[in-house]
């Protein structure tokens, strides 16, 4: 046993049983994702910065490789290929000159919008996957230690913005004949 109370064999099963877990976890995922965003003429890491800067509305390429899991080389290269397909935008702040910001252009947004339109369960792998436990308990699986274990190696900063992304669509979207719907402006204010 080591000083915190765990056996280094106890350590190694969970490890590699997340080790294995994700990997299969991953392949389907990244699979769905793929599929998903064919249509759209874009990669995982373009898609997932045009997420990041939809929800973030100004993020530095720093944020962008922080919250999109990448390095910053990636973050920065895939976001120069949206800019140059007008997807994105580049700035510098007036008082931060170091840092370089991206924000999602109208196109982008509308492709964005478009995707989560376009979201079909019935081909998502997860989503039919995760279904018998949804017909048991009456909700998708929500992870609590798996997300716990996410804040301790990323810190509370990834955590605040995952959980974000996913309060603004709860609430600047809604579902209409079966389709995503961001809730127009005017909708917004009545």
């Amino acid at each position: 046993m080591t000083g915190d109370q765990y056996s280094i064999k106890e350590a190694l099963l969970f490890s590699q049983r997340i080790a294995q877990l994700s990997k299969a976890l991953w392949k389907t995922i990244e699979k769905d994702w793929q599929q998903w965003i064919k249509p759209y003429d874009l990669n995982i890491n373009e898609h997932h910065i045009l997420w990041i800067a939809y929800h973030l509305k100004g993020a530095s390429i720093s944020d962008v490789a922080k919250f999109g899991v990448m390095h910053v080389s990636t973050a920065f290269n895939f976001s120069k290929k949206l800019e140059e397909r007008g997807l994105l935008q580049f700035s510098k702040k007036e008082n931060d000159k170091r840092n370089t910001y991206i924000e999602i252009t109208k196109e982008g947004e509308e492709i964005l919008l478009n995707l989560m339109e376009s979201f079909n369960p019935a081909g998502n792998t997860i989503t039919k996957g995760a279904m018998p436990i949804r017909n048991i308990y009456g909700k998708f699986p929500e992870f609590i230690e798996l997300m716990a274990l996410v804040r301790n190696i990323y810190g509370e900063d990834f955590v605040k913005i995952f959980e974000k992304s996913f309060h603004n669509i709860d609430t600047d979207f809604t579902e209409d004949n079966g389709k995503i719907k961001k809730i127009s402006l005017q909708n917004e204010h009545s």
